[in-house]
């Protein structure tokens, strides 16, 4: 994945397919921002695009590293064979030396994902309630940016803060917007996959801003709960239109913060959209 900019979509078209070495049908290009001459020449916008590969070539060999290779093979043949003691011994083995890269891989796997290590459950984070845990803060923090890096987005802020069950996880930096996607596509698919890590891994729920989005995405949802809380209070019921990924679940919080007392939850259409009902206990 890579984000190309250039003053025209065509421009970016064409450094997009000397960037990768193939046709503009080989690859899946999404604008992120279209270009604007502005007014007399000020507010002005380049175009902006994130390019994938549809079919990734395997790199060719360079001759030094053809050379490197040839080089290994001779020495794996020049190492010395097991030898067999006798027939009653088994054959001492000699396993070859793992590729440095490989194992640094393999670490960072491990480490990202390995259920042996101590995790935090609920009972010990209730027991010190309202006190940050700053080794696991700090270790998430490490995590996320290895995995941050991994991307092609510009961020330069990841802070973790671990409250209770609850990690709070901000993210901020020059590509923020592009992270959040056309209507928050990327955050919901971002926070999902660091919500089942977390929880998971450290029985923690998630928390995740990424530069204002989510205080936007509350604010906006605010205002909406409005007329629905209206109607609530003057029928005793109601129901919030179909609503999609953090936005249900803002949703869920505000409307059981504003009715302690009554039967809130999140029900699907027969289409499998989601929504919010507000009910008596007695009238699910």
């Amino acid at each position: 994945m890579k984000k190309i900019e250039a003053k025209t979509l065509e421009a970016a078209y064409a450094l997009a397919t000397d960037t990768f070495a193939c046709s503009l049908t080989e690859l899946d290009c999404e604008i992120i921002q279209y270009p604007s001459s502005g007014f007399l020449g000020l507010f002005a916008k380049s175009a902006i695009i994130v390019v994938v590969p549809k079919h990734p070539q395997t790199p060719v060999a360079s001759p030094e590293k053809k050379q490197k290779a040839v080089a290994a093979k001779v020495e794996k043949s020049d190492a010395p064979k097991p030898v067999k003691k006798n027939p009653d011994e088994s054959i001492e083995k000699v396993e070859p030396t793992a590729d440095k890269h490989s194992v640094a891989q393999e670490t960072v796997l491990e480490s990202f994902f390995d259920e042996s290590k101590e995790s935090v459950t609920q009972g010990s984070l209730e027991e010190n309630e309202g006190v940050s845990n700053v080794p696991l803060q700090e270790e998430i923090e490490k995590e996320l940016n290895i995995l941050i890096e991994l991307s092609c987005f510009d961020i330069d802020v990841v802070e973790v803060d671990v409250v209770e069950n609850t990690a709070y996880v901000f993210i901020d930096g020059e590509d923020a917007a592009l992270l959040i996607g056309k209507e928050g596509y990327r955050y919901n698919a971002l926070s999902y996959l660091i919500s089942n890590w977390l929880q998971n891994k450290h029985a923690l729920y998630i928390k995740l801003e990424i530069a204002q989005f989510l205080a936007s995405q509350q604010e906006m949802i605010r205002s909406y709960m409005e007329p629905v809380i209206e109607h609530v209070e003057q029928e005793g019921w109601g129901r919030t239109r179909a609503l999609d990924g953090i936005l249900v679940q803002i949703a869920l919080e505000q409307l059981r913060e504003a009715f302690p007392n009554k039967y809130v939850a999140i029900k699907r259409t027969r289409n499998g959209d989601r929504y919010v009902l507000i009910n008596e206990f007695n009238k699910r």
